[in-house]
């Protein structure tokens, strides 16, 4: 996960969604909401992007990250988002869910704002997927 400062915390604490067992926390997971400017072509569409899964490593294969990032979806639909996409190294667990690949350069250059904190900027090795609702 990439670092943020307790300001960028702050700014994106709605974004998540957590799941909580017996008062402990088994895993969390967050719904970035974005504009999709279709590249200057005409008016544009709402876009969300799945991102911080995390699932404590003692939980992982119980269900609970397909349950966080259907939890997601179904919020993103609610909100009328067309487009939910995620950067990941798990490929195969977003395409049981129903994602498909797509090409890291297809998506918005806004998503890349994040990146830049990184530390694998630009030689970044994330895979693309994305969920049409």
């Amino acid at each position: 996960m990439l670092p943020l400062a307790l300001d960028e915390l702050y700014e994106g604490i709605r974004d998540f969604i957590v799941c909580e067992v017996n008062g402990s926390i088994k895993g969390v997971c967050a719904l970035h909401l974005l504009w999709d400017d279709n590249k200057g072509k005409g008016a544009g569409t709402m876009l969300a992007e799945i991102r911080s899964l995390a699932v404590k490593e003692t939980n992982q294969g119980s269900g609970i990250g397909k349950y966080l990032v259907r939890e997601c979806l179904k919020e993103a639909e609610e909100l009328g988002v067309k487009k939910v996409f995620a950067l990941t190294y798990r490929r195969e667990f977003f395409k049981k869910l129903g994602f498909r690949e797509i090409e890291r350069a297809r998506l918005p250059h806004r998503v890349w704002e994040d990146c830049r904190k990184c530390h694998k900027f630009p030689e970044c090795d994330e895979q693309a997927v994305i969920f049409r609702l």
